[in-house]
């Protein structure tokens, strides 16, 4: 079985976001970029399905400018035996990118996509959904655990009221939440091999895609800062300001 994993170049998640001075987006120049943690969780369970047997061939795909190279690099140290960059300066959008990974898994006829359930830079949790809605595949989210068995998938999934098993036929599309694994660190050796192996670029074009954004951003501000709280006398001055100046009661 061929499994396709998307990975995305995201700010690293220890960095503080800084809002640019025009309000049209966040500080990205000379900032630490690293894989998204979720799509870190979805190379892992690649891997180890190629180690266990149940996958063939582990695909890395990245979408965006050349610099996404890097992150392909990251997940074929950890295990991916090659890497696709759908390169272009655009601005990607869910859509489009499920667009292009449609287009992807055409080409190379995955029976199973994995998918970070959002990233962490713009926190959508579309693209997996609308991946399986442009394939007619069969979609399990929010995936802590994934049991693959002749054509089948259990998958268990985080609901608000605990835990779900669905069954689903293959080929799938999952994403995958923090629970399902933990991920490895590349190693040395892994890491000078990853730079043996081969990554294929292609563009929006090639793939016939229009990446146009769909979506306008108008502003992008910081959130209001936080008021500082008041330490009250008793029960009565708290009740006073609750009814009159936060007006709750």
């Amino acid at each position: 079985m061929k499994v396709l994993v998307a990975v995305k170049r995201v700010i690293d998640y220890n960095v503080k976001i800084r809002v640019k001075s025009d309000q049209t987006g966040v500080e990205t120049a000379n900032v630490k970029m690293s894989m998204n943690p979720f799509d870190e969780i979805a190379v892992e369970e690649g891997v180890r399905m190629r180690e266990a047997g149940t996958a063939d061939e582990l695909i890395a795909v990245s979408m965006g400018v050349q610099q996404c190279q890097e992150t392909i690099r990251t997940a074929l140290a950890m295990g991916a035996d090659r890497g696709i960059l759908v390169q272009t300066d655009a601005e990607l959008q869910p859509l489009a990118v499920a667009k292009l990974l449609a287009a992807v898994v055409a080409k190379e006829g995955p029976e199973l996509v994995l998918v970070g359930k959002q990233a962490i830079d713009d926190d959508s949790n579309q693209t997996g959904q609308m991946l399986a809605a442009l394939l007619g595949w069969s979609q399990g989210t929010f995936a802590s655990k994934v049991e693959l068995a002749g054509g089948t998938a259990k998958v268990t999934r985080e609901v608000d009221g605990g835990l779900e098993t669905v069954e689903l036929k293959t080929p799938l599309v999952v994403s995958v939440d923090l629970r399902l694994n933990e991920p490895r660190y590349a190693s040395l050796p892994n890491i000078m091999k990853a730079k043996k192996k081969p990554i294929d670029t292609v563009t929006p074009d090639d793939l016939g895609v229009d990446v146009s954004p769909r979506l306008e951003v108008v502003k992008v501000e910081e959130p209001p800062k936080r008021a500082a709280g008041v330490i009250v006398e008793d029960v009565a001055q708290l009740v006073d300001k609750l009814r009159n100046e936060a007006k709750v009661i």
